[in-house]
C-alpha cells in the first residue's frame, strides 16, 4: 500500500487547532456520546454513536467524519475544519457536496491529560483490528486495547533514548516522547512510519527518528534505555513479519539484551505456544537474555481453535466465502498440529539489563495472573525489580535485622465459619497495582499488621513468639521464607535498618 496518498504532516498544527476548538478530544467524545455509546465503539458498534451525533455542531461533524467515517455535507465540514487545507493536504476528500475522511483520526487521552490524536488507516480504529475486513497487507491499525496495555505497563522514568520497535500508528513512540530525549521508531511497513509521523505531528509531540526495516536491523548496534514493542502474532505483515509460531516474539526478546543499556527496560506484549511435552514456563525462560532480569506474566491462555478464530475474525476472513474461511481455518489447525501446539498464552514480558544477571545471578519470575489489575502499572513494574534486587542481596539474617512497612492499600480478610472463635485462614489483599491476594497464617498476619518501620523483623517475631508461647529461635528460623514472599509480591516494603 502506497504512502504517497497520505497527508503531509507539515500543516497539521492548523488541523490540531480546529480539532481542539471543537472539543474533538477523548473527554469531549465522552461528553457528547455518553458512556453507553462510547463503550459500544470499542465493540465496533456504531449505531449508538450515530444516533448521538445527529446534531450539526462541529463536534458532531468531526465524530461522524473521522471516527465513524461517514460522509458529511461540505458546508458542515467547512464550519468545523480549515477545509481547503485539509483537502489539499489529503486529510479529507471532497466528492461533490460531501466530504469524507481519507484517514482515521481518533482522539486519545495522554497520561497527564494531554489531547492526542492517533492517525491510522480507515476502518481500523473503531473496535481495533476487527474493522479491517481486508486481506490486504500493509494496513496500519489504530490504537486498541493491546496498545493501551503496553503503554500502561511501561516504566516511565526519564531516559536519554527510547526505541519503539514495530511502531504501527505511533502510539508507543508518542508516549515515549514525553520522557525520552531521543525516540527512535521502526517498522517493516513504510506506510506505518508515515502514519506514526502524522500521529506525532497532530498530537503536538516532538518528531521521532523513523527508520524502515525488520526487527532490530534498522538500529544496528545502537543501544537504548527503553525498548517497547507490541509484536504481531499471526500471519499478516502487521502481525508476524513472516515468522511462524511464536518465533517473532522469541527473536525479539532474545535479541533485546544486546540493545539495552545497563539498567534499561524492554517491554513486550507477546504470545507463546504451549507445546506438548514442554512446560510453558521453561519455554519462556529459554527466551531471556543471559544479562537480563525478567518478569513474565501470562494473562490468558486460548486453545488452538480460539486462537485461530481470533485472527480469522481480526483479518476479516469470517466475512469471506464460507469455503475459503474453512480452508484458512483448517490451515491454521494443520500448522498447530505440526508444531504440537495445544494452546497459546498471551501476556507481558519485561526485561531489565542487570549486572547481577550478567554475573550469573538473574531474577527470572514467570507467573500466571489472569485477574484484574490497576493500570497504569509502570511504577509497579519498576518496584518489582527493585524488590528483586533487595531480596537477592539480603540473606535471612539481614532480612531479620531489617525494618518493613505494610504497603499502602493492603487489607486483611478473615475467612471461616460464622461464630467460629478463630478464622480458618487469613488473606492479605492489595487494592492497587497487581491487586494480589495471598493466604497467611496467624504469624504472618500478626507480623504484617505491626510492620510500621519501627522495629526490626527479628524483634517483631520475638514478640509474636512470646504472645503465642512459641520458641523464638524456631520462629526466627521458619519465618524468613514467608517474609520473602510478602516482600516479593509487594505486601511489605523494606525500609532499611534503623
Amino acid at each position: 500500500m502506497s504512502t504517497t496518498s497520505l497527508p503531509a504532516p507539515d500543516r497539521s498544527p492548523r488541523l490540531r487547532e480546529a480539532l481542539l476548538a471543537a472539543a474533538f478530544t477523548a473527554d469531549g467524545l465522552l461528553d457528547l456520546l455518553g458512556a453507553p455509546a462510547y463503550a459500544a465503539l470499542a465493540r465496533s458498534e456504531t449505531v449508538p454513536a450515530l444516533r448521538a451525533t445527529r446534531g450539526d455542531s462541529p463536534l458532531d461533524t468531526l465524530v461522524r467524519l473521522f471516527l465513524l467515517q461517514r460522509p458529511v455535507p461540505y458546508e458542515r465540514a467547512r464550519a468545523a475544519l480549515p477545509l481547503d487545507e485539509c483537502v489539499e493536504d489529503g486529510w479529507v476528500i471532497r466528492a461533490g457536496e460531501e466530504v469524507r475522511a481519507a484517514v482515521d483520526v481518533r482522539p486519545y487521552g495522554g497520561p497527564e491529560g494531554q489531547d492526542w490524536f492517533i492517525v491510522s488507516d480507515l476502518g481500523c480504529a473503531v473496535g481495533g483490528a476487527g474493522g479491517i475486513g481486508s486481506h490486504e497487507e500493509g494496513v496500519v491499525l489504530g490504537v486498541g486495547g493491546a496498545s493501551s496495555t503496553l503503554a500502561g505497563i511501561t516504566v516511565r522514568t526519564p531516559v536519554a533514548s527510547a526505541l519503539d520497535l514495530g511502531t504501527g500508528s505511533g502510539i508507543q513512540a508518542l508516549h515515549a516522547a514525553q520522557h525520552a530525549i531521543r525516540v527512535t521508531a521502526t517498522d517493516l511497513n513504510p506506510r506505518a512510519l508515515a502514519f506514526a509521523r502524522l500521529t506525532l505531528a497532530l498530537s503536538g509531540a516532538a518528531p521521532a527518528d523513523l527508520r524502515e526495516g525488520s526487527l532490530f536491523e534498522p538500529v544496528g548496534t545502537e543501544t537504548y534505555d527503553l525498548i517497547v514493542s507490541n509484536p504481531p502474532g499471526a500471519r499478516l505483515t502487521y502481525r508476524d513479519g513472516g515468522m511462524g509460531g511464536d518465533d517473532l516474539c522469541r527473536t525479539l526478546v532474545q535479541q533485546a539484551g544486546d540493545r539495552l543499556n545497563e539498567g534499561g527496560y524492554a517491554h513486550f506484549l507477546a504470545n507463546w505456544q504451549h507445546v506438548e511435552g514442554e512446560e510453558w514456563q521453561d519455554r519462556l525462560r529459554s527466551w531471556v537474555p543471559r544479562d537480563c532480569d525478567a518478569w513474565v506474566v501470562q494473562r490468558e491462555v486460548q486453545d488452538v481453535t480460539q486462537y485461530a478464530e481470533l485472527w480469522l475474525r481480526d483479518s476479516g476472513d469470517h466475512r469471506t466465502d464460507p469455503a475459503e474461511y474453512a480452508a484458512r481455518y483448517d490451515a491454521w489447525l494443520d500448522e498447530f498440529e505440526v508444531r504440537k501446539t495445544k494452546g497459546v498464552g498471551f501476556g507481558w514480558i519485561t526485561l531489565r539489563k542487570s549486572a547481577a544477571a550478567a554475573d550469573g545471578n538473574p531474577s527470572v519470575v514467570i507467573e500466571e495472573w489472569p485477574h484484574p489489575v490497576e493500570q497504569p502499572l509502570g511504577a509497579a513494574v519498576e518496584a518489582h525489580f527493585a524488590r528483586q534486587d533487595y531480596l537477592r542481596t539480603h540473606d535471612d539474617a539481614a532480612l531479620l535485622a531489617d525494618h518493613f512497612t505494610l504497603a499502602p492499600e493492603v487489607m486483611q480478610e478473615q475467612v471461616g465459619l460464622p461464630g467460629a472463635e478463630d478464622p480458618e485462614h487469613v488473606v492479605l489483599r492489595q487494592n492497587r497495582g497487581m491487586r494480589r491476594a495471598t493466604k497467611v497464617d496467624a504469624v504472618g498476619a500478626g507480623f504484617a499488621g505491626v510492620c510500621d518501620g519501627t522495629l526490626p523483623a527479628g524483634r517483631i517475631l520475638d514478640a509474636i513468639a512470646q504472645l503465642m508461647n512459641e520458641d523464638p529461635v524456631l520462629l526466627r528460623d521458619r519465618t524468613p521464607q514467608a517474609i520473602r514472599l510478602l516482600v516479593e509480591e509487594g505486601f511489605l516494603d523494606p525500609v532499611g535498618e534503623a
